[in-house]
């Protein structure tokens, strides 16, 4: 059966409503993980998105080399700096610290990935966090291919014995080094692969292009906004801070029901699909920036 989308009826059920005397923390504190020399600009962009998603408070922990670029780029974010090695990635030894950070802030969830390279000790480090941070996570791209290069076996055993759910938001090509298959190019077999990874890892599974599918493995659904404006680098970047602050804002007010992690999974997935929309609209599909996107998260939220 094909997946169908959800209604906007459906998808306003992911937001969180504002009411007058709410403060910051009715709507969640979120951590990304990100970065690396030379890749600044992926904590830099999910910052900026987490920000406009609604989230309370934002912060992002990156590599102390990148620290000043990441904290003068998102005056609005808090700024953790960790161990960074010789080739500017993350040391294994930051997970305590990360750990510290989240205990001490409150942290509500955290995203994992972008920008960290896979370094042998950025490997290390992304095993790290997630077998011992008792988070939420979405989990993109480093971390993804940091996953793809362990046993499967002892991947899916790291999620089973996780207390808390991932995302995880692979493009086509993450998948297959995910589930060691071919590139899910089909509708039968991108269907199959999300449910699968879903399935296999203990999560919501978020196979992104051209009408992305969600699933948790038992539930799947369709996003048939976006289209090739969408098709640049750090688009990925933008989609995690964007689902990572919706969740947020779900787990801290307590105002969503249902399975949050594939509401806000598809909330994100259609306001990201729609922002690129509107920026293509105005910007032509040629000439539309992965850092465009946020600025058109206004425009999508009130679309919805």
């Amino acid at each position: 059966m094909t997946p169908k989308p959800l209604s906007k009826a459906e998808l306003r059920e992911g937001l969180v409503e504002r009411k007058d005397d709410d403060n910051k923390g009715v709507y969640g504190h979120v951590l990304l993980v990100a970065g690396s020399r030379g890749m600044a600009g992926a904590a830099v962009l999910g910052a900026r998105t987490a920000l406009r998603s609604g989230a309370g408070l934002v912060s992002v922990a990156v590599p102390a080399g990148v620290a000043d670029v990441v904290a003068g780029a998102v005056p609005s974010a808090m700024t953790l700096a960790l161990p960074d090695n010789a080739a500017g990635t993350f040391r294994p030894e930051g997970v305590e610290r990360l750990r510290a950070y989240a205990r001490e802030r409150r942290i509500t969830c955290a995203s994992i990935g972008p920008g960290l390279t896979t370094h042998p000790d950025a490997v290390r480090f992304v095993l790290h966090a997630l077998s011992s941070i008792p988070l939420p996570f979405v989990v993109d791209a480093d971390a993804l291919n940091a996953l793809s290069l362990q046993e499967p076996a002892a991947v899916a055993q790291l999620f089973r014995a996780r207390k808390l759910p991932c995302v995880f938001t692979p493009h086509p090509g993450e998948m297959a080094r995910a589930l060691k298959t071919a590139t899910p190019l089909s509708d039968a077999d991108r269907l199959r692969a999300v449910e699968r990874l879903a399935r296999d890892w203990s999560g919501v599974a978020l196979l992104k292009g051209r009408r992305t599918l969600i699933s948790s493995g038992v539930r799947t659904v369709a996003n048939t906004t976006g289209g090739p404006a969408l098709a640049k680098g750090g688009s990925g970047d933008v989609l995690t801070g964007l689902i990572a602050g919706l969740w947020a804002q779900a787990l801290a007010s307590g105002r969503v029901a249902g399975d949050q992690a594939l509401r806000c999974a598809a909330l994100g997935a259609w306001l990201h699909g729609t922002a690129g929309d509107l920026a293509a609209k105005e910007l032509t599909a040629w000439s539309v920036a992965s850092s465009d996107l946020p600025d058109f998260l206004p425009r999508a939220f009130a679309a919805l």
